[in-house]
């Protein structure tokens, strides 16, 4: 028992929990997306079923932090953990009983509990590094965004594969009992101390007055926006109505790119190492994501030519998939590096409340754009987007013990 009260079992719990949770969360999104497709709703209605997992998502993220500092970060992961299998318990009803107000429901409470589950395990490896120890944390946390971004990938093939073979249903139940089998365990094994701090946080605390976190998270909003612009809706859409793709080549396709992108945010430290051994600064993030927000553009003219457009979408979309896995893993870091150890899940909390808002606002943008304008525009807007990010992320400080790359 001494053992398994240690940090880093305690930890390597969480991130089991986490990686679970992963595979369901992104199997979820598949299904939606594919299922209500095949149910005649048109991108932009599609995209409205996710305004409640995003937007809860944004005010999760605020207020999940506040909560950890009281009841402990692991406390905040399994209440993550059981608001999912209620989410997952309200889609099995028939399928008569599935309004689009009802989704949006039980997305909401998806939502709530991807948020704290992603800020429970991040916050995390912030009280198991030394404070002088950058490097590592970058490695750390390098490692737990690439692992649980691969293991995403799989829950997208997961949910295109369990809806080729069951039905919506059969699909639910199967990803309902794969959380319960982690869960029931984890809920006896993990202490509740983690993340608990003798500072109490005050209510006027939740919103950060740190000035590298508050610059840090406006330029994640648009990063985030600027993926999921083209990334949420308009390219499963574009894939099954315009090149006339099955859910499974769908669904393969996104988890292969999921999967990839994850690899990449794993070994990033050693990508942008390359230059200087030290942990990447501030101003990395501003020449990564300048780098990314050509990508989209020169999708666009490729799709103008001759150049068969799948062999275009695919390519177009793991070279984008590989720049902007570094740019993650980098914005991932940084928000660690500067987080207060002293209550590390506001920092981190508040961080992410602009990601959840990014993705918002990309999941909205990719309905209404691509149904009025077209793919090529969601590409084109991704690129405004993410000079935007650049623009922002120039003005990053550094830290100790870095450099800029």
């Amino acid at each position: 028992m001494a053992h398994l009260q240690s940090p880093v079992t305690q930890y390597a719990l969480v991130t089991l929990n986490y990686w679970v949770f992963t595979i369901t969360d992104g199997a979820l999104r598949m299904l939606v997306v594919l299922y209500f497709h095949t149910l005649g709703y048109t991108p932009l209605a599609i995209a409205f079923l996710f305004i409640f997992y995003e937007f809860f998502g944004i005010v999760t993220n605020l207020f999940g932090g506040f909560i950890a500092t009281r009841i402990g970060l692991n406390r905040t992961m399994q209440i993550g953990a059981l608001l999912q299998i209620v989410a997952l318990g309200l889609l099995l009803v028939d399928s008569t009983y599935l309004s689009a107000a009802y989704v949006m429901v039980a997305q909401a409470l998806s939502g709530i509990a991807k948020d704290l589950n992603k800020m429970s395990a991040k916050s995390s490896i912030k009280l198991l590094v030394k404070s002088d120890a950058n490097q590592q944390l970058y490695r750390w946390v390098a490692l737990l965004t690439g692992s649980k971004n691969a293991l995403k990938g799989v829950g997208f093939f997961i949910g295109a594969l369990l809806l080729a073979s069951l039905d919506f249903r059969g699909a639910i139940a199967v990803l309902l009992l794969l959380l319960l089998a982690v869960f029931i365990p984890c809920l006896w094994l993990l202490t509740n101390h983690l993340g608990k701090t003798e500072y109490k946080a005050k209510f006027n605390d939740l919103l950060s007055k740190s000035t590298e976190v508050n610059r840090l998270s406006a330029a994640r909003f648009f990063l985030f926006g600027a993926r999921d612009i083209w990334f949420v809706i308009a390219l499963p859409v574009f894939l099954q109505s315009e090149l006339q793709w099955s859910h499974s080549a769908v669904g393969s396709l996104l988890a292969v790119w999921i999967i990839g992108y994850g690899i990449v945010q794993s070994i990033a430290p050693m990508i942008t190492h390359t230059q200087t051994p030290s942990a990447p600064a501030g101003r990395s993030a501003y020449y990564w994501a300048l780098a990314l927000s050509i990508i989209p553009l020169l999708l666009v003219a490729t799709l103008q030519t001759t150049l068969p457009n799948n062999y275009c979408i695919v390519i177009g979309l793991f070279i984008f998939g590989a720049v902007f896995a570094v740019n993650s893993s980098l914005h991932s870091y940084l928000i660690i590096a500067y987080a207060q150890k002293a209550g590390v899940s506001l920092d981190v909390g508040f961080y992410y409340m602009s990601n959840a808002a990014g993705r918002l606002a990309g999941t909205l943008l990719s309905g209404l754009v691509y149904q009025q304008w077209g793919f090529s525009a969601c590409l084109i807007i991704s690129s405004l987007l993410l000079g935007a990010s650049a623009y922002i992320a120039a003005k990053l400080p550094a830290h100790s013990n870095s450099t800029a790359l």
